[in-house]
């Protein structure tokens, strides 16, 4: 399944499936004015952000199976949007793609669509009667604004809120994921060398805004000349303007869109911790290091096929202050994770489980884990860092607690 902005032959199909999911949700009737509205998707798509969800069909076509719009204050779809905010309008997924996780799916795009428009706070409303979409909102991190619950006629709307987390921000997340070496430009940008192992090591951070932004691009893209990398730079919140269009001309491609996603850690945060009733169970030991050993790191490396790059993850992932969990059943390793600290944010990262032992809470349990030592340890908040289509873990990590803060892309050139 995908997530992306509508195209032009998208909207009738949009407008239709709009219509369709309402109606069968017993929302209005097929004669009502507001039906027409909701067909008229074409007018959506020129007011504001139409974002679609598509699936594959047997014959090789994307057909649009959810719809949700992103409308900016000011604009007509913005009905009880104030200065800075972002409202979001008319959620819908087709009745034959229901309890497959469409609809969050979506609403996370329409988080992070919020974030690349410096919205201070996204709102909707919705009708009493849609009580699993009040559940998804709070597991995304929506909260109730009953004071701005408003209506018309019959209809009572319930306001829902959310506002972006405090993230960590790149100097943190670096901390956590030290490069081997850094080069800081003159322009103040800083370029990780790591020899190839992850782009989080191997990516360059654009922390200032130069005057000449296209000689600030070269002088990144000598330092990966030079080292025998493709350029790779890190597009996010901060970002200078202009940058995503400078690197566009020079064909560079986006790579691996990634989440982050934060929670508390300390407090009361720590009841959240206990695994719910209905979650599988696993049986096994969970040993904590202060080192990332050899057979820690053959089970992480194992699992994500990186073995080649034993020598450069060890420097990289021991050059910060971390925790490294190792799961082992009768004697066998079967899972791992790193915390790692600074500046009172833990990162979690490393989260492998080996495939024999997957869809047991394995997973889940090294996180659960993980938090609880990371409180243990002095940090007020934890952060991981998530790929956009990893759907399954970014589905874990919201049970766990962790919602939505900041987003970005690597945009990659010359890629060898």
């Amino acid at each position: 399944m995908g997530i992306r902005v509508a195209r032009p032959d998208d909207v009738v199909a949009v407008g239709a499936l709009t219509a369709e999911a309402y109606l069968a949700d017993g929302l209005l009737s097929d004669d009502d004015d507001y039906a027409a509205e909701l067909r008229d998707a074409q007018r959506r798509a020129d007011e504001a952000v139409l974002l679609v969800a598509t699936t594959a069909t047997p014959d090789g076509r994307q057909a649009v199976v959810g719809t949700i719009t992103v409308a900016p204050y000011g604009s007509s779809y913005a009905e009880v949007a104030e200065p800075g905010e972002v409202e979001l309008r008319m959620l819908a997924v087709a009745p034959e793609a229901r309890h497959q996780g469409v609809a969050a799916q979506i609403m996370r795009a329409a988080q992070r669509e919020a974030l690349r428009l410096g919205a201070r706070r996204l709102v909707l409303s919705t009708q009493d009667a849609m009580a699993a979409a009040q559940r998804l909102y709070a597991r995304l991190g929506f909260v109730r604004e009953p004071e701005r619950d408003w209506g018309h006629e019959v209809v009572h709307l319930r306001v829902f809120t959310w506002t972006p987390p405090e993230a960590p921000g790149m100097l943190v997340e670096a901390a956590t994921w030290p490069p081997v070496r850094t080069v800081v430009t003159p322009d103040g940008w800083w370029v990780g060398v790591s020899g190839g192992f992850t782009r989080r090591a191997n990516s360059a951070m654009p922390l200032g805004h130069p005057a000449d932004l296209a000689a600030a691009v070269d002088r990144v893209e000598a330092v990966y000349t030079d080292a025998g990398l493709a350029p790779i730079l890190r597009m996010g919140s901060g970002a200078p303007e202009g940058l995503a269009n400078e690197l566009a001309a020079r064909g560079y491609a986006e790579r691996a869109r990634t989440d982050v996603m934060v929670r508390a850690v300390d407090g009361d945060a720590a009841a959240a911790l206990v695994p719910p009733a209905a979650a599988p169970a696993w049986s096994g030991h969970v040993r904590v290091a202060d080192e990332p050993d050899d057979v820690w790191l053959r089970a992480f490396l194992g699992v994500k096929q990186d073995g080649a790059h034993a020598d450069l993850a060890r420097a990289v992932l021991s050059a910060a202050p971390a925790h490294y969990l190792t799961a082992t059943v009768g004697g066998e390793v079967v899972g791992t994770l790193r915390v790692a600290y600074a500046e009172q944010w833990a990162g979690l990262s490393c989260l492998a489980v080996s495939p024999q032992t997957r869809r047991r809470g394995l997973g889940s349990a090294l996180m659960r884990d993980g938090i609880a030592l990371a409180g243990r340890q002095g940090a007020h908040r934890a952060f991981l860092q998530v790929e956009a289509a990893n759907t399954v873990a970014a589905g874990l990590y919201a049970q766990l607690g962790l919602v939505l803060a900041d987003g970005y892309a690597y945009l990659v050139g010359g890629e060898r």
